[in-house]
């Protein structure tokens, strides 16, 4: 496990969070790839969109895998222009690198599609472009508090 992986697993062990961490020696960095990885449908994944509003603030949108993030949506609902968040910046505010930013283990506002909601267990990333962690959607709302909301492209 690299460090990333490393600090996701203790999270989720220390925690309690109801999730298993997958590790593959194949890339997990687009939906294609980590549905390959894991051998599960593209529609069974999520992607996690790191947005920063104008106070510089994370705003996590949890999406299915196969959907586009609506800015719009989200810049009305946290009442601020949000734009998305840069490289270095998932990684100062997530503690995670882009492309393996998981659904949880750090602060943000979250917001998660109701689409999400529809599935009993999703894959998101786990801390690296070679993981995965296999989790159910209601276990990301509880974890992070997060609130249920359209931010889809329609």
């Amino acid at each position: 496990m690299n460090e990333y992986e490393l600090k996701l697993s203790n999270f989720i062990n220390s925690t309690n969070v109801q999730a298993q961490l997958l590790v593959f020696q194949t890339s997990c960095h687009s939906v294609a790839e980590a549905a390959a990885s894991a051998n599960a449908s593209a529609d069974d994944f999520v992607k996690n969109i790191c947005t920063i509003d104008e106070s510089g603030n994370l705003v996590v949108s949890i999406i299915p895998g196969v959907s586009k993030l609506d800015l719009k949506k989200v810049s009305a609902i946290v009442g601020s222009k949000v734009r998305f968040a840069r490289p270095d910046e998932i990684l100062a505010k997530t503690g995670y690198p882009a492309g393996g930013t998981p659904s949880f283990g750090y602060s943000a506002l979250f917001l998660i599609d109701p689409l999400v909601l529809q599935k009993e267990i999703v894959y998101s990333g786990g801390g690296s472009q070679t993981a995965l962690t296999r989790v159910a959607p209601k276990e990301i709302l509880r974890i992070n508090s997060a609130g249920i909301w359209d931010v889809v492209k329609s």
